[in-house]
C-alpha cells in the first residue's frame, strides 16, 4: 500500500484528501505545514507528498525545496495542490521540485487518479472498468 504525507494547514482539506486517498489504498499521515511535513518525512518512508502551498511557518514552495535538496528524499514524487490558478505560480512549482500541480477545488477522481499513477499504482479497479 503506498504512503502518503498530506501537508495542508486546513484540517477541512486534510481530512477530505485522507477519505479519498484511504479508500483508494493509500496510507495516509498528515502534516500542518512544511515544518511538521519536513520532520516527518526525515522520519518515515513516503511514496507520495500532497503539498499546499500557502502555509504559515514553512510554505509548499520551501518545503518542495527542501526535499529536493535531501538525498533521502529528492526521488519522492510530489503534487502541489494550491487555490493560485497563475501560470506563474504553476512554473515555480515546478522550479521548486513539483512533479504534478493542481488547482483547488481538486476532484476525488483526479486526486485518486493522479496519486495512484504517480506512485506506479495505475488506474485503480473501479475506474477501469
Amino acid at each position: 500500500m503506498p504512503h502518503v504525507l498530506i501537508i495542508d494547514d486546513s484540517s477541512t482539506t486534510r481530512l477530505y484528501y485522507r477519505e479519498i486517498l484511504e479508500e483508494a489504498g493509500f496510507v495516509v499521515d498528515e502534516a500542518i505545514n512544511g515544518i511538521e511535513g519536513l520532520e516527518k518525512a526525515m522520519n518515515r518512508s513516503f511514496d507520495i507528498f500532497l503539498v499546499d502551498l500557502n502555509m504559515p511557518k514553512m510554505d509548499g514552495y520551501t518545503f518542495l525545496g527542501q526535499i529536493r535538496r535531501t538525498v533521502e528524499l529528492e526521488a519522492v514524487p510530489a503534487i502541489m495542490i494550491s487555490t493560485q490558478a497563475r501560470e506563474a505560480d504553476q512554473v515555480k512549482a515546478y522550479a521548486a521540485g513539483a512533479n504534478l500541480y493542481m488547482i483547488k477545488p481538486v476532484h476525488a477522481a483526479d486526486l485518486t487518479t493522479r496519486s495512484r499513477l504517480i506512485t506506479g499504482q495505475g488506474a485503480s479497479p473501479r475506474m477501469a472498468s
